[in-house]
């Protein structure tokens, strides 16, 4: 695992809100306020990925507020931001003075103040988020643009913002299973895609460096494929229309950022490994073999089992029969 990790538990009571404001005070110079700090609860992590750091968060309500006094002293010339997962809250920065909830983002810059609070202080509310703190050298947008967006409540449930909340969300969820090796490639990732959810909310993707747009546009790809397996129509030309590129360009994306693999044989290998997975699911024993090959987009069960046979050298029926005998 990569990153530091903080649970209430592990540190005396007393010490706790203390130790945790410490934490998070490594990327985000912050005042904190809270109404249970003599009875803090929160727990931290701290993702490092190369220039980028990732924070996961629970914690009860808490005000964070950084002054113009505190922007004087220091300023780590960095912009934060924060996606969201459970509660409401309001935020006062760059001039305007915004909410944002469940699946929300929002951006703020480390040179100016803010005001950030929670607007349900219910002692057994627990709010949690992801936040990510990036150098603004490294986001290759304008910023008189990117003022446009400071402080505002973006939703993370749409286009580009819906793939940079898929990411964010998976990245915590696997975090035990990441390596040091694994930290620059997915600090790049994150890079990316919150470069192209801005350029989207911006309508300013011209101004993205190409190579930035094409491997935000793969990402897009991959994450469509994922999402409609189950579809039989899925084809590479449903997929261009989609997402409104041209056959041509997804094909020639699809070829830089997978060498050596088509579109088609990434959509037919991520079916059959989820039905490979259905068909030794204890809890799927009984569900007929062609409807698990319906479920992932196969509309003729000959067709699933002479590619699944191709794959994996024996037919469906075969590879649940032996699962079964493992099992008992």
């Amino acid at each position: 695992m990569i990153g530091t990790v903080f649970q209430s538990e592990d540190v005396p009571t007393a010490d706790r809100f203390d130790y945790w404001r410490e934490l998070i005070s490594r990327t985000r110079s912050t005042d904190f306020i809270s109404p249970y700090s003599a009875q803090f609860w929160g727990e931290l992590q701290l993702l490092e990925l190369g220039p980028a750091t990732v924070m996961q968060a629970s914690f009860l309500p808490t005000r964070f507020r950084r002054s113009p006094k505190m922007v004087r002293q220091s300023d780590p010339e960095l912009y934060h931001l924060t996606l969201l997962l459970d509660g409401e809250m309001a935020l006062e920065h760059a001039s305007r003075t915004d909410t944002f909830r469940t699946y929300d983002l929002h951006l703020a810059d480390s040179s100016q103040p803010w005001d950030l609070r929670s607007l349900d202080n219910q002692e057994s509310r627990v709010f949690k988020g992801v936040g990510v703190d990036f150098p603004k050298a490294l986001l290759p947008l304008p910023p008189h643009r990117v003022r446009e967006v400071l402080g505002r409540g973006l939703s993370g449930r749409e286009g580009v913002g819906a793939l940079l909340t898929e990411f964010l969300v998976g990245l915590v969820r696997q975090v035990e299973t990441l390596q040091p090796c694994d930290a620059p490639r997915l600090g790049t990732v994150a890079l990316d895609l919150i470069s192209a959810w801005l350029a989207q909310e911006l309508d300013a993707e011209a101004a993205l460096p190409q190579e930035t747009r094409q491997r935000a546009t793969a990402r897009r790809i991959h994450a469509f494929i994922r999402q409609n397996l189950h579809d039989p129509e899925l084809t590479p030309p449903a997929i261009a229309a989609a997402l409104h590129i041209s056959l041509s360009y997804l094909h020639r994306i699809f070829q830089q950022q997978s060498p050596g693999e088509t579109v088609a044989a990434r959509i037919r290998s991520l079916r059959l490994e989820g039905a490979h997975r259905d068909l030794t699911d204890p809890s799927m024993r009984t569900t007929p073999i062609h409807v698990i090959a319906g479920r992932w987009g196969f509309a003729r069960a000959s067709d699933f089992t002479r590619a699944f046979r191709v794959a994996y050298g024996h037919s469906p029926r075969e590879h649940r029969l032996q699962a079964a005998s493992e099992r008992e």
